[in-house]
């Protein structure tokens, strides 16, 4: 995919969604840190019915230490993994209030540091949460980069370095929901809907679908 190929891809996705957002659910960076660590093989669904519960009663990581492991994993049990979740945003919260003044810290080297918190979640704060422009490859935008040619790499350090390369300045704030949401629902992983695709014309991917014969019946 050539320059000006990956310039009209995002002109094309500001046009159909000029103010993408994360489909979690937050008010405040530290909901959304807590929310993003839960995610790690979850759903945004599934957190957000999690999060809706837990929110009302802890959010912030003082009352989330005051509530105790053993009460938030009662409030976050129909997440996946949520017993070594419970005891990672615990060990978390405890930093945050000893290291940080309860406050969520905006860089990386420190986000990293909290428990359960990878290079992919420090990203997503980092870009969501305080307007930095980095990029939280995760396996949609991995599938989407790689399939579609935009920015192809053997693995999501390649791909994200990648990204950051080749996207035009002016879409790298965005450019991480708008390739999350395509292939959420359009560049799925087994069945992508190219015959419903923006970026059809655009796009390296050989094996392209043909609309189904139910569809529009």
């Amino acid at each position: 995919m050539n320059p000006a190929k990956r310039y009209e891809m995002f002109v094309r996705f500001r046009a159909a969604n000029p103010k993408p957002e994360t489909e979690l659910e937050y008010t405040t960076p530290f909901e959304l840190l807590i929310a993003v660590l839960l995610s790690a093989q979850a759903t945004d669904v599934g957190v957000n019915k999690a999060t809706r519960k837990l929110y009302p009663v802890a959010n912030t990581p003082q009352a989330i230490l005051d509530l105790g492991e053993e009460e938030l994993k009662t409030y976050i049990q129909t997440i996946g993994l949520y017993k070594t979740k419970a005891k990672n945003v615990i060990a978390t919260c405890k930093m945050l209030v000893e290291l940080h003044g309860g406050e969520v810290p905006r860089d990386r080297e420190s986000l990293e540091a909290l428990p359960g918190v990878g290079r992919k979640t420090a990203n997503v704060v980092m870009n969501t949460a305080f307007g930095e422009p980095t990029m939280a490859v995760d396996t949609h935008i991995f599938r989407v980069s790689n399939r579609t040619g935009l920015a192809p790499g053997k693995n999501v350090d390649i791909v994200e370095q990648k990204l950051l390369k080749f996207v035009p300045k002016e879409f790298l704030q965005d450019a991480h929901h708008w390739l999350i949401l395509h292939g959420r629902y359009t560049c799925k992983a087994r069945k992508p809907e190219c015959w419903n695709c923006m970026q059809l014309d655009l796009c390296d991917y050989r094996s392209k679908t043909p609309m189904p014969d139910n569809v529009g019946a």
